[in-house]
């Protein structure tokens, strides 16, 4: 469902909280880094920029604890983000050694809990048996390696020791090229030890197209039968992990193995989007030096920091960006190119111009969110700055590009583990944007989720109302509801719809729109979901319950599932997984044996579809419909595990 507010910094200034994808983030990034603290404020925004954080390491060597070399040249200095104020977990960073085979990332994580250590972020090498942890201060880096150190897990005895931080990847490279026997940037060394010059590279609208849109070539057709074969290969291992973790199942099991394929369940057939090209609503673009030179150019990025690149490239010929967002990024574009403040640089934290986002409707509403870090300007002078933005999209050249809402974000470095709350400053237009959907009207805040493509939302949405079996006597619950668009679209149907959101601006849209289609049935609380859900359900008294779950990324908070599991009248669930691989955790979870954790009686699934909302990309929505094992109506005997 979501984007990540906390940003997900690949090379297309891609976003994933409530998952929001703008191009193959796979390609982009090998997700081996997982930040350990997935409960962002919503009210945060995402930042395409690196922070000091993203740095992990990538090879074992790296892990020397000897300290960065000092006396270098500040330009050579691959250590210097670590040297100022701004917070980067890098500086308390231990390696893990001595890990058990076969362990995974939740395993360690989960491990890590259970002895009351909280890690910031893990990176695990499981074939190498040893895992980076970083924290979030001195104080939780030291209890961690005075309690894990000689500690014994699955008759390994595990140690502790200090890790070096992640070299700046530019930097780095910078200095590799430099250090390449004086040969420039760019230049290989034949077998005779001659400099030849490497290949011509590609038009840059075919790299930023294979960077954002890699599928941008691939039939459609074709793109739909890779999506679904993805889906089918997470069904495969969902059955294997129900047969791994309920043993009263595998008769069950045996005979749906035998029906479909060896699946858990039957597959339908993958429904595709209605549109396949401009389908965005919103995109994030990055701000930063051109590829092919300019300055202050608006984009998205050709590679990602990591890979040491932070050339920008123009979305102009990109085919997932509408046209409208197209416009209002070249009048930007224009814009700050008057301005005397450049651009953000994420190697020297320096400049101002970083980041904006552009969100549109179908009934051709566009809002712009531009995001600037004001350094040390005075307040009179980001004032003058706004009130110039305003005059140039109201009344200059900038009219032209039909922007009807535009806010101004300040945003400066992260000083602490914390993630801060951004607030939008209103500048000009609108304050909000409105979309209709499935004959319904919906208002969007510059925060609120929203689907990204309205026209295949509408066919995921159909296809979830189709499945929840609904009838006037049902109560849904909406958990992780946004702008409450699933719940609203079904609340005719049913008795009462209650909706959960963690983001404070998606809930009061959420509830104006429920007021705008004239709905009385429908409540949304704010709150993460593993807080407010058992609340709710305790509360809910009807004997037909279903639940909607459209999380983001990462999936439901365990103590969500948990919630659900001891729900005993909520019967049926019906899963909308932005990342099925990522939620398969969730899926697990709610079919394994009841024990002394998880109580209650386990969910089968018994249907799933792919639903394609981004096309171009090998992205795609999957739904899961789970319904409660019932022993009453049947002869599997389930014993409790310990």
């Amino acid at each position: 469902m979501h984007e990540v507010h906390s940003g997900f910094r690949a090379a297309s200034g891609f976003i994933v909280k409530n998952t929001e994808y703008q191009g193959d983030l796979t390609a982009q990034i090998k997700m081996t880094d997982v930040a350990v603290d997935k409960n962002v404020p919503a009210g945060s925004l995402p930042s395409t920029e690196k922070e000091p954080d993203d740095l992990m390491e990538e090879k074992n060597e790296e892990n020397q604890t000897e300290a960065a070399a000092e006396g270098e040249g500040a330009a050579s200095d691959v250590y210097r983000y670590i040297k100022g104020d701004l917070f980067t977990s890098e500086i308390f960073k231990v390696e893990i050694q001595n890990l058990p085979k076969y362990i995974g990332f939740n395993d360690l994580k989960k491990f890590l809990n259970k002895h009351g250590i909280n890690p910031h972020k893990i990176k695990l090498f499981s074939r190498q048996m040893f895992a980076f942890v970083t924290f979030k201060n001195q104080e939780e880096r030291d209890k961690a390696m005075k309690a894990v150190h000689g500690m014994q897990w699955k008759s390994k005895v595990l140690s502790v020791r200090l890790a070096k931080p992640k070299a700046d990847p530019i930097l780095k490279k910078r200095k590799q090229e430099e250090e390449t026997e004086g040969g420039p940037p760019g230049a290989k060394r034949a077998a005779g030890g001659q400099e030849v010059e490497e290949d011509e590279e590609e038009p840059l609208d075919i790299q930023i197209a294979n960077a954002v849109t890699p599928l941008w070539n691939v039939p459609y057709e074709e793109q739909l039968k890779r999506k679904e074969k993805e889906v089918e290969g997470v069904l495969l291992k969902l059955t294997r992990e129900i047969g791994n973790n309920n043993k009263a199942m595998l008769p069950w099991l045996f005979v749906q193995k035998e029906k479909y394929n060896k699946m858990c369940c039957p597959l339908e057939a993958i429904r595709p989007s209605p549109v396949q090209t401009e389908y965005r609503n919103k995109c994030e673009f990055v701000i930063g030096v051109g590829a092919d030179g300019e300055d202050k150019t608006v984009g998205f990025r050709l590679g990602k920091y990591k890979g040491g690149s932070c050339a920008v490239v123009s979305p102009s010929e990109t085919t997932h960006v509408s046209s409208e967002a197209k416009r209002v990024v070249q009048e930007f574009q224009q814009f700050i190119r008057t301005t005397p403040y450049a651009v953000y640089s994420p190697e020297t934290y320096e400049g101002h111009w970083r980041q904006l986002t552009v969100r549109t409707s179908r009934i051709k509403q566009t809002m712009a969110i531009v995001f600037f870090n004001p350094q040390k300007l005075q307040k009179e002078e980001l004032e003058e700055l706004k009130r110039n933005l305003r005059q140039y999209f109201t009344e200059g050249e900038g009219k032209e590009s039909g922007l009807t809402s535009l806010y101004f974000v300040r945003m400066g470095q992260r000083t602490s583990a914390g993630t801060e709350d951004l607030p939008c400053e209103h500048v000009t237009g609108e304050e909000c944007i409105h979309e209709e959907l499935l004959g319904l009207k919906f208002r969007i805040s510059p925060h609120s989720f929203f689907q990204t493509n309205t026209p295949a939302a509408e066919v995921l949405y159909s296809a979830v109302g189709e499945w929840a079996q609904l009838d006037q006597d049902s109560t849904v619950l909406d958990v992780c509801c946004g702008t409450g668009t699933i719940g609203i679209s079904l609340a005719k149907r049913v008795k009462k719809v209650i909706g959960i959101e963690l983001c404070q601006e998606a809930v009061q849209d959420a509830k104006a729109n429920a007021e705008a289609n004239g709905l009385t049935n429908v409540e949304f609380h704010c709150g993460k979901a593993e807080d407010v859900l058992p609340t709710v359900l305790n509360a809910v008294v009807s004997p037909n319950v279903t639940a909607i779950v459209d999380p983001p990324r990462a999936g439901l908070h365990s103590k969500v599932i948990l919630a659900i599991r001891r729900a005993e009248h909520l019967k049926r669930l019906v899963y909308v997984a932005c990342n099925a691989k990522a939620a398969m955790n969730n899926f697990i979870d709610l079919c394994r044996a009841p024990s002394n954790r998880v109580r209650g009686a386990p969910f089968r699934p018994v249907r799933a579809m792919a639903v394609d909302l981004f096309p171009q990309t090998m992205h795609c929505e999957t739904i899961l419909l789970f319904e409660r094992v019932d022993y009453s109506s049947n002869t599997d005997s389930q014993t409790t595990e310990t």
